[in-house]
């Protein structure tokens, strides 16, 4: 009998007190971590900006936008999450970036290995879900990207 089930290929991110998940179409590019251009003044969640491929992309950190402390990665395992942008102003930002705490990790998961549950969710989280066992949360993506516009527009 034929295992219909679709498997889709994740990446799991560590942050400061989570991990994300996310499908791979999401990902761009893991770069190694340096410290981006510094955004004088700006908002906490803004680490700065980062020149990749040509382009300047919004440095994010998720914890300061999910209401927490702005984390740089702890020692060299940090990482650089370079994202696609699914808006409808994906041709003016077609990417944004996202600190790391850790190497991502990548995984491929079918639907039963996956199940929505209860739980604390701050505004960059869209929902917190079970990854067989572990709690993962899956990233608001139109949030993230609203606040890489904002540095846009500063």
């Amino acid at each position: 009998m034929a295992d219909n089930s679709q498997v889709l290929p994740c990446v799991l991110i560590p942050v400061t007190d989570r991990q994300l998940l996310l499908p791979n179409v999401s990902i761009a590019e893991i770069v190694d971590y340096t410290e981006p251009e510094a955004a004088e003044g700006g908002p906490e969640w803004l680490i700065g900006h980062l020149n990749w491929r040509g382009l300047r992309l919004p440095v994010i950190s998720y914890d300061a936008a999910n209401g927490g402390q702005g984390a740089r990665p702890d020692g060299a395992r940090g990482r650089i999450a370079v994202l696609n942008t699914i808006s409808d102003s994906h041709q003016a930002m077609p990417f944004l970036a996202m600190v790391t705490q850790g190497i991502p990790s990548q995984t491929k998961l079918a639907e039963p290995q996956i199940q929505q549950v209860d739980g604390d969710t701050g505004p960059a989280d869209l929902m917190v879900v079970d990854v067989d066992g572990h709690t993962a949360y899956i990233p608001n993506l139109e949030y993230l990207e609203s606040l890489a516009a904002q540095s846009f527009a500063a």
